[in-house]
C-alpha cells in the first residue's frame, strides 16, 4: 500500500505538469481550447490568466516532487509534510473546479483523484493524521 501511496503522489505531480503545459505553453492550440471550452477569441482574452494559472499547477507539481525527494533521502517528515500540503491544495482546487464549473467535473475528477489517493493512503497507513 505504501508503494501505491508514493505512486499516487508522483502521478499527481505528473498530471499537474501536464496541466501547466496545457495552460501555459499550449493554450492557443485549438485542441486545448476545446478541452477548456474556450473559443479562439476567449482563449486570446484569457491567455495571460491561463499562463499564470499554469504556473500555480507547476509549483504544486514541483513541491510534490521535492517532497518525494526529501522523503526518499532521509527527511521523511519534511517530505511528507510538503507532499501532503501540495496534494491537499490540488484536491481543494479540484473541488473548486467541480463546484464552480459543473461542466468541468470530469477534469476535476482527473485533477483530484491522485492527490486524494495519496492523502487517503497516508491516513490509512497512519502516516498523516
Amino acid at each position: 500500500m505504501l508503494a501505491l501511496m508514493w505512486l499516487a503522489a508522483a502521478l499527481a505531480g505528473v498530471i499537474h505538469v501536464l496541466i501547466f503545459c496545457m495552460e501555459s505553453l499550449w493554450w492557443m492550440n485549438p485542441k486545448i481550447q476545446r478541452r477548456f471550452r474556450q473559443t479562439p477569441d476567449q482563449a486570446a482574452t484569457t491567455r495571460l490568466f491561463a499562463f499564470n494559472q499554469g504556473f500555480y499547477n507547476l509549483f504544486l507539481a514541483v513541491g510534490t516532487f521535492v517532497g518525494i525527494g526529501l522523503a526518499l533521502t532521509g527527511r521523511p517528515v519534511a517530505g511528507l509534510l510538503l507532499i501532503s500540503w501540495n496534494c491537499a491544495s490540488m484536491l481543494a482546487a479540484a473541488g473548486v473546479l467541480a463546484f464552480s464549473a459543473p461542466g468541468m467535473r470530469r477534469a476535476a475528477l482527473l485533477q483530484g483523484t491522485a492527490p486524494f489517493l495519496f492523502l487517503a493512503l497516508a491516513v490509512l497507513n497512519g502516516i498523516v493524521r
